[in-house]
């Protein structure tokens, strides 16, 4: 098993930019590839970023392509979400995901989510 919680969401204005956290706890989280998701109301949950264990393999979403960017730090067990340029069609719930395979792209844990939201 693995435990994620998300912290650094919050109320921003378009333009700015947020820093999204993601603790791992549990079983080895540095073995597992990491993704970050997000849905926003009315709409499904849709894939942003993710990386692998190693953190030498990263992929976003077109929407956020150059805008955002996930890191990892295994020593600290955590991965993070750098947004920049924020927009309001970016204001969801973020949740952080863990899964076996960076190559399947499928995540097995999930954390709670943080709420962002990106004034006008």
């Amino acid at each position: 098993q693995v435990q994620l919680v998300e912290s650094g969401g919050g109320l921003v204005q378009a333009g700015g930019s947020l820093r999204l956290s993601c603790a791992a706890s549990g079983r080895t989280s540095s073995n597992y590839a990491m993704g970050w998701f997000r849905q926003a109301p009315g709409k499904e949950r849709e894939f942003v970023a993710r990386i692998s264990s190693s953190g030498r393999l990263t992929s976003y979403a077109d929407s956020v392509k150059g805008r955002f960017t996930i890191s990892r730090d295994n020593a600290e067990n955590t991965v993070y979400l750098q947004m920049n340029s924020l927009k309001v069609q970016d204001t969801a719930v973020y949740y952080c995901a863990a899964g076996e395979s960076y190559v399947s792209g499928t995540f097995n844990y999930w954390g709670q989510g943080t709420q962002v939201t990106v004034s006008s």
